[in-house]
């Protein structure tokens, strides 16, 4: 391949090492693509309240696609510049039939605000099932009406007693089309967008906009998650300690997340 046009790469798993901190190696790496003028986008599940460490800790500030696709957040600006919601009908009904398919589930929500810091009350909210399972300070406990009441970007599903991999199928099969499922860990927990969002399609928005070729797009990944978008892409890497399927549909395997992965193939340009 010759040297990309744009760089794209997964945070957790793949940019961060095991301790999810960026390397002196890896930010080496992004400033040297940032500073030829070629633009590097973070794409990842995470919230674009999760993102400002991280672009702090790589030196390189600017478009983020945010919660697998559904927000583009402007990290440099600190503004929510696009998302793409899960109306509350199919919330409700999708949460009502997932209870009975997956027993002992329980549900989170993310919420787009207009920035990463704005309005912190809502945009993580969950019931208290959820909240014993995954403790976190982002998260406010709330009754389920007010979960399914208004647009969401991201819907998750947690269960303490199966793995993502073995929910996937089953909330699939009752979903249908009309939410994509996948998974960024495997411990139980399953992500939900509206349809048609996936980090590819995140990714192409931002392409357009910068008029890049999506063959002359590098992009990194470790889960499933990212599939789409190491599909998409001109040429996809898994990082060595991705998961099975996605060194499947990948283009190279670099080394883990552990090894500066990302760094050691962005180097042969930077």
């Amino acid at each position: 391949m010759r040297r990309p046009s744009l760089v794209a790469s997964d945070v957790d798993g793949t940019l961060l090492d095991p301790a999810e901190r960026v390397s002196e190696r890896t930010a080496r790496a992004a400033c040297g693509v940032h500073d030829s003028g070629t633009p590097f986008v973070l794409v990842t599940g995470r919230p674009p309240r999760w993102v400002p460490r991280i672009v702090a800790g790589l030196g390189v500030a600017g478009a983020v696609v945010c919660s697998n696709g559904a927000v583009l957040y402007d990290a440099a600006a600190d503004r929510v510049l696009h998302s793409t919601a899960i109306d509350p009908t199919t919330l409700r009904e999708v949460t009502g039939e997932l209870r009975d398919a997956l027993p002992g589930c329980s549900f989170g929500v993310e919420r787009s605000t207009s920035g990463a810091h704005d309005r912190l009350d809502q945009q993580f909210i969950a019931e208290s099932a959820f909240h014993r399972c995954w403790p976190n300070p982002d998260l406010r406990i709330a009754a389920r009406d007010e979960l399914v009441g208004v647009p969401v970007v991201k819907l998750l599903v947690m269960h303490e007693r199966m793995t993502s991999a073995e929910m996937a199928p089953v909330a699939e099969e009752v979903i249908g089309g009309r939410l994509g499922v996948t998974y960024s860990t495997g411990a139980g927990l399953l992500e939900l967008s509206a349809p048609g969002v996936n980090k590819a399609a995140g990714l192409a928005r931002v392409a357009e906009q910068l008029a890049a070729d999506p063959r002359d797009v590098i992009a990194f990944g470790d889960m499933p998650n990212d599939i789409p978008m190491l599909e998409w892409v001109g040429h996809g890497v898994a990082v060595g300690n991705a998961h099975p399927d996605v060194r499947q549909v990948a283009d190279e395997v670099t080394t883990s997340n552990t090894h500066d992965g990302v760094a050691t193939v962005l180097e042969r340009w930077w």
